[in-house]
């Protein structure tokens, strides 16, 4: 079998082989989420929150036909500044064959993180079940991802503009434990909640350490998200986010969009209603998110540890 072409950095190899903990960072956030140079600003920064609590963050990638478990300085210039392609994981064979670049959704990211060894990953929000998808099929990969890879993803939820009932019935379908982070409601990413009600809520980063330690006892391939809203004084405005999802999905209708055209002209349009009030709760997002992963990634080091270590 031909060799796996992984590479992971030398901080993020010393801290696996170290048993330090490490956290996951996506690329797509980075490439095709921000606008530049705002965007290498945004990476760096949440690098630097990883590393300020005592974490070392992974940013994930594939660079000239390689995958990347951890960038450099330049390497993260590269994923900013040049234009690549999104790659979700049915791209990863032709992009390595064809020795090419790319930024990681949260599927090929959490592939990617998973064969090197990586256990907690940090998202803004996941992909999921589009509306209509019962007539078009469409649905991320990052879900049926998440039912095979034992990757624990701290997330925002999904956003509004999918179809989060459908969404959450898929990830129960598929075997996906969701872990509501202090809350009993799935966040819909902008807002700190999306109505649905969970099954499950843990108080800390040590309830979900213990939910990953059970899951592999069973061995369970399934990953697990953990839904981590944002606080309501940080949330879009609700009034504010109805209006420009109401008119965003009807312009979207009216230029007759479909596939994956729809997506990135929705997400456009709601930055444009807002006055770009929407990518500054992106933002806050991230940050969120990263936080709380690294309280996992260290919960789960010393779980793992075991006691006297």
């Amino acid at each position: 079998m031909p060799k796996l072409p992984l590479s992971t950095s030398p901080e993020v190899a010393e801290a696996l082989a170290a048993g330090q903990p490490v956290v996951a960072l996506e690329s797509t956030i980075i490439s095709h989420g921000l606008p530049r140079p705002d965007n290498l600003v945004a990476a760096q920064e949440f690098e630097a929150i990883v590393r300020d609590a005592g974490v070392v963050p992974a940013t994930i990638a594939v660079l000239d036909g390689e995958l990347k478990a951890g960038l450099t300085g330049s390497e993260l210039e590269r994923i900013a500044g040049e234009d690549i392609p999104k790659l979700s994981v049915r791209d990863l064979p032709v992009v390595l064959a064809q020795g090419g670049s790319g930024a990681t959704t949260v599927a090929a990211t959490s592939y990617i993180a998973d064969k090197a060894g990586i256990r907690v990953f940090a998202t803004g929000g996941l992909g999921g079940v589009h509306r209509g998808a019962s007539a078009s099929f469409d649905e991320s990969a990052d879900l049926t991802v998440l039912g095979d890879v034992p990757i624990t993803v701290v997330s925002a939820g999904v956003k509004s503009i999918l179809d989060i009932g459908a969404t959450l019935e898929r990830l129960e379908t598929l075997g996906v434990v969701v872990l509501g982070f202090r809350t009993e409601e799935f966040p819909s990413f902008w807002l700190t909640s999306s109505g649905h009600r969970l099954d499950w809520r843990v108080e800390d980063a040590f309830a979900v350490a213990a939910v990953m330690s059970s899951r592999d006892a069973l061995g369970q391939p399934a990953g697990i998200v953990v839904a981590n809203p944002l606080p309501l004084e940080k949330q879009l405005d609700p009034s504010v986010h109805d209006a420009a999802l109401a008119q965003a999905l009807g312009e979207a209708e009216q230029e007759g969009l479909s596939g994956k055209d729809v997506t990135p002209f929705l997400l456009q349009r709601i930055v444009e209603i807002t006055g770009g009030e929407s990518l500054r709760v992106n933002l806050d997002i991230a940050r969120n998110n990263i936080e709380v992963a690294t309280r996992i990634a260290k919960a789960w080091v010393e779980l793992s540890a075991g006691p006297g270590a």
